[in-house]
């Protein structure tokens, strides 16, 4: 797999290795993935830019999870995962398995046009494929910073109340697992958790942390990601669902509820 040594990556070598799976581990510095190693994968070097190294990388795997690059201008990203594709063709890779995102078979501007390319290429490639479209990662709405909600009693809004189709890496991961080890019955499956709002969070916040936590909307904008985020949710782009995530799984993805005891520490 690709990308291996990311937290993502991590997770899912190490759920094949328990499985008793031998794992190829493809990094770009090997030097730093020694903690793979210790774990009983073998590390290659491998760079989505380099597309001999990848062909060497990919020399001898039965099923290859080709984790998306992460670059951010949408050419040079595609051109990234052309050079992977090509290369698991080359090498003779019987299953090629691509963490897409949710939307990107249909859709092909802004955060879903590097995906919708990529999964274009892999069709016309010839490769038995599987797509695993992720939606956003459930801690870049949960995280550390809802410990300052929780001190100030007030957990501020910019979405509009509308909902979030987030999932954590580490259910994400176990899919990944029981597909790469298992037999795929389709070819695309769409991975959301079950669906939350921000006023579900502030309720949550309160029951977990024993303390009060008051909803309240924000209207003005703030900058950077998390303001692009916001007005990702506002517009309904995180509100698609379905049930492939716990189907695969066997039981519900992490909760809202699970995810925030995490975060506080309870």
């Amino acid at each position: 797999m690709t990308a291996a040594s990311g937290q993502y990556g991590r997770l899912v070598v190490e759920g094949l290795l328990a499985r008793g799976a031998p794992v190829a581990a493809v990094v770009r510095r090997p030097e730093r993935a020694a903690g793979l190693a210790a774990l009983g994968a073998e590390v290659r070097y491998g760079d989505y830019d380099d597309a001999a190294s990848l062909r060497t990388a990919f020399a001898g795997g039965e099923r290859l999870l080709l984790v998306s690059s992460p670059e951010l201008d949408t050419g040079r990203r595609v051109a990234q995962h052309v050079r992977a594709v090509d290369a698991a063709r080359a090498a003779g890779v019987g299953l090629l398995a691509y963490t897409s995102f949710l939307g990107a078979g249909t859709r092909a501007e802004g955060v879903t046009a590097a995906h919708h390319a990529t999964e274009r290429h892999i069709e016309a490639s010839g490769l038995p494929h599987l797509l695993l479209r992720h939606p956003y990662y459930s801690d870049a709405f949960l995280h550390a910073g809802l410990r300052e909600a929780v001190a100030a009693g007030v957990l501020e809004d910019g979405t509009g109340g509308r909902g979030l189709n987030t999932a954590s890496r580490a259910d994400l991961a176990e899919a990944a697992v029981r597909l790469l080890t298992g037999q795929p019955v389709r070819a695309a499956y769409d991975l959301t958790g079950a669906p939350w709002t921000y006023r579900e969070l502030a309720e949550t916040l309160t029951r977990v942390s024993g303390g009060t936590v008051t909803y309240t909307g924000r209207t003005a904008p703030v900058p950077g990601p998390a303001g692009w985020l916001d007005a990702q949710v506002r517009a309904g782009a995180l509100e698609d669902w379905t049930d492939d995530l716990a189907a695969l799984l066997g039981r519900p993805p992490a909760s809202l509820e699970e995810a925030v005891r995490e975060v506080l520490g309870k």
